[in-house]
């Protein structure tokens, strides 16, 4: 039973730890990557789509994305749902390519950008310790219906507080890495 509480939380910490490490990588820094256009959908025969389903997305450049669509009609779809969405980008239709460049951060808005990873970071850091929470008071329901020993449901609450230690300074050293490659000009 023991076993089970633990593996089941050490799951739900990589996952929290996963999400945060998706939502970095959409935080964008000054070069381009693709995984940037991820979350953007457009209207492919009236049903929303994901870009890459519609697409090919390659890195023109360090600083340009490039956008090839498979049906000639789609690059002003394309190019308009970028255009909308949140990120910021100006999109501009060359032949079939659409290509998206990124601007250059200015200080400003690095911090700004260094802020919101901050509260990305923290709130994996909320996600972690309520699985924490949730395991410990899994483990104390088995000790009240006598199902373990005080012992064992103490030595396993050492376990989860490890897994709790690790996974928070995972997410710290990925913050780190973030705010570093924001910083970077």
């Amino acid at each position: 039973m023991i076993p089970e509480v633990k593996k089941s939380a050490e799951q739900k910490m990589h996952k929290s730890l996963e999400a945060l490490k998706a939502d970095l990588g959409k935080v964008r820094t000054g070069r381009a990557h693709t995984g940037i256009l991820d979350h953007i959908t457009v209207d492919y025969y009236g049903s929303p789509t994901p870009l890459a389903q519609v697409a090919n997305l390659t890195l023109i450049d360090a600083r340009t994305i490039g956008i090839s669509p498979w049906e000639k009609k789609m690059g002003a779809v394309i190019e308009k749902a970028i255009r909308d969405s949140d990120l910021g980008l100006n999109p501009a239709t060359v032949g079939d390519l659409v290509r998206v460049p990124m601007p250059a951060l200015t200080e400003e808005r690095r911090r700004d950008l260094i802020k919101v990873v901050r509260g990305e970071a923290e709130n994996a850091r909320v996600a972690i310790r309520n699985v924490r929470r949730d395991a410990n008071t899994e483990l104390k329901a088995l000790l009240k219906d006598k199902k373990v020993s005080e012992d064992d449901e103490r030595r396993a609450q050492d376990d989860v507080q490890k897994l709790t230690d690790r996974f928070i300074a995972e997410i710290d050293k990925a913050l780190q890495v973030k705010e570093s490659e924001l910083l970077a000009v």
